[in-house]
């Protein structure tokens, strides 16, 4: 027979087969010789009492032994000869959007203006090293989107959009742990997830899918209200009466493109701030209330919400035991993102602090109309350049220091490669986002005790939290609103906000355009 419980126990019992079937045993009225096995369903920890315990949903097998499902992946078929769909972005959006088409019966062409994720690398490390940033290929754009080399956080509150579990087994079929199924947060690694977009390409492409890397759109054919071309760069044209557009959030050459084209886009409100980084042991001590973390304890994560001066201040892509790194996607900006490894194991850890912004805030950019908010975006990561010196070195400003106003006389070695200029913050942001920012830190120190401490480093900006712009959509039909045939899909189009929402808007997106097809 099984079982299923829920059970709040250690750290130690549950990292222990034997004693967490003691457990059960005790707290279920099971015979203890009756246990075969326990499967894990879902894992949290609760840190909110000194005591820290683990909440497990479990199924008890008992009398009955657990025989293990393999995940397997879809039936797939052979899609060379079958009607084509044209889905421009490789990122999560674009890669599932993809692999639902192949599954439906369809062939889709990607089109990513970036490099597959082996040769991506280089341009990371010329970014990191060198300064230099390929407007192509980089931390945002490539294979696999902004989140492959961007820690692959799986954790979503889109729940009721779609099916999360199916995207996560889709991910372990592909080659991801499956605890990624247990774990409330889960994530991948960026050590690990390039293997795992390697593999979902190949699996395209061996069932008749085209995936076509340094190939950037740069103009649409529109006739009579649908799409019936798309342009790339090196002038080749591709006839097409479905696009699934799924270029991420930084994709401001679209933008412009739509803008230019007439074809309709609204400006979106989205969040900006700073990336702070502690030391993850300092960040430990706060949250388990201990000295030293225990051994079977994870890196501990953290998660705040505050409003000051009436508005959401919080923290934003948290990566515990993780490192900061340049986001940059044209020459002449600065941009902080985070990422960590699959184990978690560096020293530090960090998170975007981001301020709420709203579309009003965008008024001195209203000459851009529906680009007034990523107008915005753009100055402040142009200034935050300036600021540090004409060079990726980032602005920073130890963080006690910046809730006084103080120019930071020395800065700390921090985990971001390019390096680091003491600047006052007050230098890169505007008035209302600068003292929010200020208020808000010393709010988050009652919340966390620690927290606010001069051997935190605050950099600046963390600006790439959502799309500025939002590229309306039927609710139905999902085709935009204007033209015919155009699917606005993921993140970049105001949709989704991580990887799991981007590949479950990806899914929709295919569905929604194959069904016209038939």
């Amino acid at each position: 027979m099984q079982y299923e419980f829920t059970i709040q126990v250690s750290p130690e019992i549950a990292a222990n087969s034997d004693q967490l079937k003691v457990q059960v045993s005790k707290k279920n009225r099971l015979p203890l010789e009756e246990i075969r096995y326990i499967q894990i369903l879902k894992r949290s920890i609760d840190a909110r009492q000194k005591s820290i315990k683990v909440n497990l949903k479990i199924r008890v097998f008992v009398q009955e032994n657990f025989v293990e499902e393999p995940i397997r992946l879809p039936e797939y078929s052979d899609v060379s000869n079958a009607s084509e769909v044209v889905i421009i972005g490789a990122g999560p959006a674009g890669l599932f959007a993809a692999l639902r088409t192949v599954e439906l019966g369809y062939k889709p062409i990607v089109l990513e203006r970036g490099k597959d994720v082996r040769n991506r690398r280089r341009d990371l490390k010329a970014i990191n090293r060198d300064h230099v940033v390929n407007e192509d290929s980089n931390y945002c754009f490539g294979e696999g989107g902004a989140g492959t080399y961007s820690d692959g956080k799986l954790y979503t509150r889109s729940k009721k959009r779609g099916d999360v579990q199916r995207i996560l087994r889709l991910l372990v079929g592909f080659g991801a742990t499956d605890q990624i199924l247990v774990e409330a947060h889960p994530h991948i690694g960026t050590n690990k997830l390039p293997a795992i977009i390697a593999s979902i390409r190949e699996k395209i492409i061996e069932y008749g899918g085209e995936i076509h890397f340094e190939t950037r759109v740069t103009d649409f054919e529109i006739k009579n209200a649908e799409i019936n071309a798309v342009t790339l760069q090196n002038g080749d044209r591709i006839d097409t009466k479905k696009v699934i557009l799924a270029t991420g959030h930084s994709a401001r050459d679209i933008f412009e493109l739509l803008y230019k084209k007439k074809i309709v886009i609204e400006a979106k409100p989205f969040a900006l701030g700073v990336r702070v980084e502690h030391s993850q042991q300092l960040i430990d001590q706060i949250q388990y209330k201990c000295e030293v973390r225990g051994p079977y304890l994870p890196p501990s994560p953290y998660s705040i919400v505050k409003q000051v001066r009436g508005r959401g201040m919080y923290s934003f892509c948290m990566c515990p035991g993780g490192v900061i790194a340049p986001c940059a996607t044209s020459p002449g900006e600065v941009v902080t993102n985070g990422w960590s490894p699959s184990k978690r194991d560096q020293p530090t850890s960090n998170s975007g602090i981001v301020v709420e912004l709203r579309l009003e805030d965008f008024k001195a950019f209203e000459q851009y109309g529906p680009l007034a908010g990523m107008y915005f975006q753009k100055s402040i990561e142009q200034q935050a350049w300036r600021a540090g010196g004409e060079t990726q070195k980032v602005p920073a400003q130890r963080l006690i220091d910046m809730t006084r106003g103080i120019l930071s006389s020395d800065l700390p070695e921090t985990s971001y490669k390019p390096g680091l200029t003491s600047v006052d913050m007050k230098e890169v942001f505007p008035k209302f986002i600068h003292h929010t920012l200020q208020e808000g830190f010393k709010a988050f120190d009652k919340s966390m005790r620690g927290y606010l401490t001069n051997e935190a480093v605050v950099h600046a900006p963390e600006s790439r939290t959502s799309s500025p712009v939002r590229i309306p959509r039927d609710r139905k039909t999902l085709e935009h609103t204007q033209i015919k045939g155009l699917y606005p899909c993921g993140e970049g189009a105001g949709y989704a906000g991580g990887i799991i929402s981007a590949a479950i808007d990806g899914e929709k997106c295919a569905e929604a355009c194959v069904a016209t097809i038939r």
